[in-house]
């Protein structure tokens, strides 16, 4: 008996990083579903839940549950270091996406060394010029309300879904982040219940095509992948700044970030 509850409290935990992983800009929680061995037996309940449900109910509760409890703590944090320096938290997120690059790569081109780099390079332009054609055209008028807050979950469960993909970092420069964090931290109900129709529909949609393309086509789909997070990583780099101690400053926190992703490859592979 006590093996399982010390087994279901170490899901509880790794539910919890994933959660803060989901809400956190540069870290995807679908990466950190794989690091834990989650991800195979979550998309498995996700593409057939009624065949599987049995299997892995049990596996998955602890980790459902912590994934809330990581996902609600969490943003308040996040919310108060974007008021406290936004130069300092955008620099920092921009270094823990970069940190997970080479990992990213290195999975990728392991998945099949002759493909190469086009897809990547195509999804880096066509993101990057989609970004700035939908930047452009909702700056200053972007108001949030309960469509977008399901656009908010619905880009949130795609990041679970794909690995690699942080929701955060798109949310970030269309504006919707802070207001998102902001409702999830309070508890309002007028963000969190619009956010969580757009998370389970995106999940019931996408989840089992999704698992299907990973599973005949990751090597392309992985680069694809990388190309949608190079491209965030430009839409969020700090270029404005008040003066030289904020670049010091930028600089030290985008150097932190990068060594925090680092360590955790690391650790993932010990």
């Amino acid at each position: 008996m006590q093996p399982n509850k010390n087994k279901s409290f170490i899901l509880f935990l790794q539910g919890a990083l994933i959660g803060t992983g989901a809400i956190l800009p540069g870290i995807s929680g679908g990466v950190l579903c794989v690091a834990f061995g989650i991800y195979e037996p979550m998309m498995a309940f996700l593409a057939h839940p009624f065949s599987t449900f049995k299997k892995n109910f049990a596996l998955l509760l602890p980790v459902v549950i912590g994934g809330g409890v990581g996902f609600v703590l969490l943003a308040k944090v996040v919310e108060l270091f974007l008021e406290a320096s936004a130069v300092a938290a955008m620099s920092l997120f921009c270094g823990l996406i970069c940190g997970t690059v080479p990992a990213l790569m290195r999975k990728s081109n392991a998945a099949d060394p002759n493909k190469g780099w086009a897809h990547f390079i195509i999804a880096l332009i066509a993101s990057f010029a989609f970004f700035q054609i939908l930047a452009q055209g909702l700056e200053g008028s972007l108001q949030p309300n309960f469509a977008w807050y399901v656009f908010c979950g619905a880009v949130w469960g795609l990041s679970m879904v794909v690995p690699g993909l942080s929701s955060s970092s798109i949310l970030l420069f269309m504006g919707l982040y802070q207001p998102m964090a902001e409702g999830i931290g309070n508890l309002d109900f007028s963000v969190l219940v619009p956010l969580m129709i757009g998370f389970i529909i995106t999940i019931a949609a996408t989840a089992k095509l999704v698992n299907k393309l990973l599973e005949n086509y990751y090597a392309i789909i992985s680069k694809i992948i990388l190309g949608f997070v190079a491209s965030s990583v430009l839409m969020i780099v700090p270029v404005h700044f008040a003066a030289a101690y904020e670049i010091a400053l930028a600089l030290a926190c985008f150097a932190a970030g990068f060594a925090a992703a680092m360590w955790m490859d690391a650790a993932e592979k010990e």
